[in-house]
């Protein structure tokens, strides 16, 4: 039976914002001992994975030290379906959270009453750094449910002082009637979804630039700084980057300043960030890419020990919170990476020439299909409904030989009529294996 260690975090009164960073790794190293501890005494999955790498606790004497301590994976989440990574009893559970499980099982992760506050204070900081206000209205599009992006939110809104407007994702129509009566200063929801708010609006006869939204706060899926400008430009306000992911806590993780718009910083007093080679599991030299590790610092109920994000970002000094490292915006991960004919992309290199020619529309899917022995990649975009078919034409030409000179492999660009292929309510499926 697990033996519940609540209430014993190292220095749960400390000041975030005015930590040094010789300060902040004193607090990381703190409280990485106390959740190594705590996960060892009560994760059997860690105590064995510890005991078979010859790793105890106790060995844990500096911040480096942390690269001696095994890989989380999400098999592992996996293999202990549904409860067996919880710390606590379940009796001192208070809520679960779990994944869509589109490639297997769900992971399941669960917070205590503890957990929960500081999440919610967390997302707080987050909107705080937005530029979200005490006594604003948040329009919150991310799905309510068992994805942490609606409740995450939510709560964190609240505990700032904003009043949630709780749509959580679809029905488009209603998006934009409520956008337009309730006013709301801020919209939480994917940077796709946000498009395809616009272009419902558009479709009403509404400019989007008219809306009474300031900033909008999106995550969840990886996305470019071409669609950022987009995004801006259309409609008149402020976007920026929120990361999460729940394996580790939900939205909240690390979130990017209103004032830079240079990257999230990463809330290191609550989240020990590294980067890897994917393929050595080596750290990369400081500012590389490399794929991003997490390992909780505060969690209770699931603590999590350098998780294998999957996502492809560097590691960078902090600007807006000097004590806090930045990530790189995300655009890629190791598992959404398309080899096609022995050139390797990532569907946001596509994105970001889509963006750079102003003829086209965002709205985009890739299909890989095996024609004899060969791969191919076909780029199935809508063409602009406002201009000729001939212009539209010469820009999917354009990002054609884009495609081929930037990326260096040859595909087929197909256009659609507005409104064709599937606009998304959450993370916008972008890739479709047909082989």
């Amino acid at each position: 039976m697990p033996t519940t260690i609540l209430r014993t975090i190292p220095d749960a009164d400390h000041d975030p914002l005015a930590l040094t960073r010789e300060d902040l790794g004193s607090l990381q190293l703190r409280r990485l001992q106390w959740t190594v501890r705590h996960a060892y005494e009560n994760v059997p999955l860690y105590r064995r994975k510890f005991d078979e790498a010859g790793i105890h606790p106790a060995d844990i004497r500096a911040l480096s030290d942390v690269t001696a301590l095994p890989f989380t994976t999400k098999a592992d989440l996996r293999e202990t379906y549904p409860f067996g990574m919880f710390a606590v009893p379940t009796s001192e559970v208070s809520r679960i959270h779990a994944s869509s499980g589109t490639t297997g099982r769900p992971t399941v992760v669960g917070y205590t009453r503890g957990d929960l506050d500081r999440w919610a204070g967390l997302v707080a900081r987050s909107l705080g750094a937005a530029g979200v206000r005490a006594g604003w209205k948040l329009h919150n599009a991310y799905g309510y449910g068992l994805f942490t992006g609606g409740l995450g939110l939510h709560a964190g809104a609240e505990l700032l002082g904003a009043a949630v407007i709780p749509m959580s994702g679809g029905q488009t129509a209603r998006q934009v009637q409520l956008i337009s009566d309730f006013r709301p200063d801020a919209i939480s929801c994917t940077p796709s979804y946000l498009l395809a708010i616009a272009d419902a609006m558009e479709k009403e006869g509404i400019d989007p630039r008219s809306s009474s939204l300031k900033v909008a706060i999106l995550g969840a899926e990886p996305w470019t700084n071409e669609m950022r400008r987009e995004i801006e430009r259309r409609l008149d306000l402020d976007a920026v980057d929120i990361y999460g992911l729940s394996e580790v806590m939900g939205p909240g993780v690390a979130m990017e300043s209103a004032l830079t718009k240079d990257g999230p910083h990463v809330w290191e007093d609550h989240f020990l960030p590294e980067t890897i080679d994917g393929e050595t599991g080596m750290p990369v030299e400081p500012g590389a890419l490399g794929e991003l590790v997490f390992t909780s610092l505060t969690k209770e109920a699931f603590p999590i020990i350098r998780y294998r994000t999957r996502d492809l970002t560097r590691l960078l000094p902090g600007t807006a919170f000097p004590a806090m490292r930045r990530i790189e915006k995300i655009t890629g991960r190791n598992d959404d990476m398309i080899i096609l004919r022995g050139v390797n992309l990532f569907p946001t290199q596509i994105e970001e020439l889509v963006m750079g020619i102003e003829t086209l529309t965002p709205h985009f899917v890739l299909e890989l299909t095996r024609e004899g022995r060969m791969d191919a990649l076909t780029v199935r975009i809508e063409r602009h409904p406002a201009l000729p078919r001939a212009v539209c034409e010469a820009a999917a030409t354009v990002l054609q030989q884009r495609i081929k000179v930037h990326i260096g492999t040859s595909v087929d660009v197909r256009l659609e009529e507005p409104g064709a292929l599937p606009r998304s309510e959450g993370k916008y499926r972008r890739v479709y294996d047909l082989r």
